[in-house]
């Protein structure tokens, strides 16, 4: 396959990956995911990129056919440890392929499914939940304490910046910080370049002690914006653990639908929501439900940690005894699938690039039904 010559794009690699980052950071997978560049240069040009779920040769030709230089997945194209790359086997083949057409693979797993406008809140949306939170707790819901210390002409500056970054959020309210006056001292050594004061002798400067809750996962965010707005050659911060933890992360959605329906009728809105041909469902047909969870992708084995009070999870690869043990404890579930739950996610991500990358080509790959009925 011969791909078109693109012309000379302003945006790499690496843009496109920080741009998926700004809506999932890798903070957020978990340790045991292999999200992030799987193949290619951070440097190298990219003037059109697809988006799909799971690398396979019909997403590489699809890639080819689009001119893209990168492809952008969900599921990570290297998981298992690799004892050979081979083009007779069909796992590493479209790795092979990759690197012969010089694109670029990025994926991000676990962080799109925890993140806020992530995997599960894309499904939420299509299926019309009103969202209350997060459904299941995780551990990278940590909160942390940004402390800075600014000169008043430039406290503005440094909020703005480091709020923007995603720090300051408490509920319904943004930009909350707090600061108050003190002194700072400091002595400029030979070499060094001060915003305030003179080599060599101690100076003592007016300065304002900033500080802001931000969440674990855009900690280096909000620290790489201070260091940028704050005018000190040497900026002195600290970040502290605190008590508590991000309300818009977790795995998961928990939702609610306009009015309660019948089971039976919610999995046929599901089916038509999600445009499959078909889904499983467990439960009383006749049951009204109206508080929904979603979990995207393969969630059956999540179903125990699902708090009392919900009525239905909607989710994909659900085992027998995973339903079974559900169904006893008075939860309904509705199987959709694993890829029809997470493809919603492509076209946020797409359109969250395009904002961030503009003039970059972009397309999604809808991966068919891998399942078919009879």
């Amino acid at each position: 396959m011969k791909r078109p010559h693109p012309a000379p794009s302003p945006w790499r690699v690496q843009d496109v990956s920080r741009a998926v980052e700004e809506l999932a950071p890798v903070s957020l997978a978990y340790s045991w995911d292999r999200s992030g560049l799987a193949v290619g240069s951070p440097s190298a040009e990219v003037s059109s990129v697809l988006f799909a779920l799971t690398l396979t040769d019909e997403v590489v030709d699809a890639a080819g056919r689009a001119g893209a230089e990168m492809v952008v997945l969900h599921h990570p194209p290297i998981w298992e440890l690799l004892r050979s790359i081979r083009y007779d086997d069909p796992i590493t083949r479209p790795l092979l392929d990759l690197v012969r057409l010089k694109m670029a693979c990025y994926s991000a797993h676990t962080n799109l499914d925890l993140a806020e406008g992530g995997v599960n809140d894309a499904l939420a949306d299509r299926l019309g939940l009103a969202v209350r939170g997060p459904l299941i707790s995780a551990p990278q819901a940590g909160l942390r304490k940004l402390v800075a210390f600014v000169p008043e002409s430039h406290l503005d500056a440094v909020r703005d910046a480091v709020c923007t970054a995603g720090a300051g959020t408490i509920g319904a309210y943004t930009r909350c910080s707090f600061s108050a006056p003190g002194v700072g001292t400091f002595e400029p050594g030979a070499g060094a370049q001060p915003y305030a004061g003179e080599v060599g002798r101690i100076c003592e400067e007016p300065e304002r002690r900033f500080e802001t809750l931000v969440p674990a996962a855009r900690v280096d965010a909000a620290v790489d914006a201070l260091l940028r707005a704050h005018p000190y050659e040497e900026a002195a911060y600290d970040v502290y653990t605190v008590e508590g933890t991000d309300p818009a992360v977790g795995l998961g959605r928990l939702g609610v639908l306009p009015k309660a329906v019948e089971l039976a009728t919610f999995a046929e809105q599901v089916k038509t929501a999600l445009k499959i041909p078909h889904v499983r469902y467990v439960g009383p047909p006749d049951r009204d439900v109206q508080c929904v969870g979603v979990i995207g992708g393969s969630g059956g084995s999540e179903l125990g940690r699902v708090p009392d009070g919900v009525d239905v999870v909607v989710t994909g690869d659900v085992k027998y005894h995973d339903a079974s043990d559900a169904c006893r404890r008075g939860l309904a579930v509705v199987d959709a699938g694993h890829a029809a739950t997470e493809l919603p996610v492509l076209e946020v991500l797409k359109k969250r690039v395009q904002r961030a990358l503009p003039g970059l080509r972009t397309a999604c790959y809808e991966e068919p039904e891998l399942f078919r009925t009879t």
